[in-house]
């Protein structure tokens, strides 16, 4: 196969190199019809729904452009104390100190030693006789220092690639750091707007009960006169009772918003400040996608993809190189003498030089099945990789068709809307004035309703999907 560890996976790569093999396919793709990058993915020459414009890309506080300033408390609170991101920042810690424990292997290892030593052995019978009346047995005190090294020779490779591996998981554990943060991010600003949006459609679901409560008034006041029915106020009765039902469910959202926003930004419930804000207050931030070669070297998670794969594709070396003989040489001097004096003289140094050939015979069958096992999960990763371009492509598409039609939708309904208020007040005074019947009343009322609460909704999809592209581009990571 050449070049390549195995079919259909990118070999492992210098930084310098991977970065060059990078950027030069962008760089193309950029000037002609799309290229395939090493994963094999053919990146289009541009976005299908975007129209052709430069580039606007997401600043690293982009949720400013929102001009909120309980939104920008919130952040910084979640950047500073989010659990997720703390997590992360350890796990970059435990990965560095691993790459330090698996880089010792490519150095030699030692040990100082230093020891004394008192033995007392008896004297033979015969001895004992001859020097009867001295003492019947032999002491003697060693004292000795030592130095022991020993080192492997990295002839195959095995341990560099090792070494490789987990600086490339290293390099994982950082790039997870800004997918989780981006993450995080978004997640505050779709609650904080969700807690808005909720925190409307309660005061407006109150307007609509009041509304419906006066029209009941009405139809009370006439059925005392005895113009009005017993069925004109069951029906309205019960559309009282509807609308009053709808509030709790109102409130249980903005509650349970506001406690998952403490979980968001470290905090217990009771801290939270609650938002006061009125949605439609917000502005829209200004953002423009660039080319699909561009979007892609924004994205954290493609780049945790990307150093995955590349650990796992060391890993595949240093398991083939575990197949074969590991050269190893070890080395020992220092000194010793009875007299802790003339420990350091010349006379008292020993040394030993010792090189060992040690070649694995009866663990070949479990060595090729790990070979085997780090092949597959390389290829799984691979999948992963190809996976997580496809779909970036993919969110940017979805969210720019949300943001742009969620738009429209907008202005549409705050035109609906404003009709439907003209027609309720129009058929409340001809209610009033008894020239339009209960029924036709209803309608134009609960027509007023709805719209006022899909107004909400749509506007709150707005600012969602506005925060879905900023996500889909990488948030302000690039």
């Amino acid at each position: 196969m050449g070049f390549f560890p195995y079919p259909g996976v990118m070999p492992v790569l210098p930084a310098s190199r991977r970065l060059f093999v990078w950027l030069a396919p962008f760089a193309l793709a950029a000037c002609g019809d799309g290229l395939s990058l090493a994963s094999g993915i053919a990146l289009p020459a541009r976005l299908s729904a975007a129209e052709p414009a430069p580039a606007v890309w997401p600043a690293p506080d982009w949720w400013r452009g929102f001009a909120s300033a309980e939104l920008d408390a919130l952040m910084a609170a979640a950047t500073t104390n989010n659990f997720d991101i703390r997590a992360a920042q350890a796990r970059i810690r435990q990965a560095d100190a691993n790459l330090r424990i698996v880089g010792q292997a490519l150095l030699p290892s030692g040990n100082l030693g230093a020891q004394t030593s008192r033995s007392q052995t008896p004297l033979s019978t015969a001895t004992a006789v001859s020097v009867a009346g001295r003492s019947r047995f032999v002491q003697r005190e060693i004292f000795q220092t030592n130095l022991q090294a020993s080192y492997e020779i990295d002839f195959w490779g095995r341990n560099r690639a090792a070494t490789e591996a987990a600086r490339q998981t290293a390099d994982a554990s950082r790039f997870d750091v800004g997918t989780i943060r981006i993450t995080t991010e978004a997640s505050v600003a779709n609650t904080y707007f969700a807690i808005l949006a909720a925190r409307e459609q309660l005061e407006i679901q109150q307007q609509n009960l009041a509304a419906a409560e006066r029209i009941l008034t009405l139809l009370n006041q006439r059925l005392e006169v005895g113009t009005g029915t017993g069925l004109d106020i069951a029906q309205q009765a019960t559309l009282v009772q509807q609308q009053r039902a709808q509030l709790p469910p109102l409130r249980q959202s903005i509650d349970q918003n506001i406690y998952s926003l403490g979980t968001l930004t470290g905090q217990v419930p009771q801290t939270v400040p609650r938002p006061a804000m009125a949605l439609a207050a917000l502005r829209l931030p200004v953002v423009a996608p660039g080319l699909p070669a561009e979007i892609i070297v924004r994205r954290p998670d493609i780049w945790q993809a990307e150093a995955t794969l590349a650990s796992a594709q060391a890993s595949v070396e240093s398991a083939r190189a575990a197949l074969l003989p590991a050269i190893t040489l070890t080395t020992s001097g220092g000194f010793q003498n009875l007299v802790l004096e003339n420990l350091l003289r010349p006379g008292s140094a020993l040394y030993s030089l010792a090189a060992g050939l040690t070649q694995p015979i009866f663990q070949l069958g479990a060595l090729r099945a790990r070979v085997r096992l780090t092949e597959a999960q390389a290829q799984e990763l691979l999948e992963n990789y190809r996976a997580a371009i496809v779909q970036a492509l993919v969110e940017v598409e979805q969210a720019i068709v949300a943001l742009r039609d969620t738009t429209e939708q907008e202005a549409l309904q705050q035109a609906a809307t404003r009709s439907a208020e003209r027609a309720y007040a129009i058929s409340e005074t001809q209610l009033r004035a008894g020239t339009i019947d209960l029924i036709t009343l209803l309608n134009t009322q609960q027509t007023l309703f709805n719209t006022r609460n899909f107004l909400i909704q749509v506007r709150l999809a707005k600012y969602q999907a506005a925060v879905g592209l900023f996500r889909a581009l990488g948030g302000g990571w690039g």
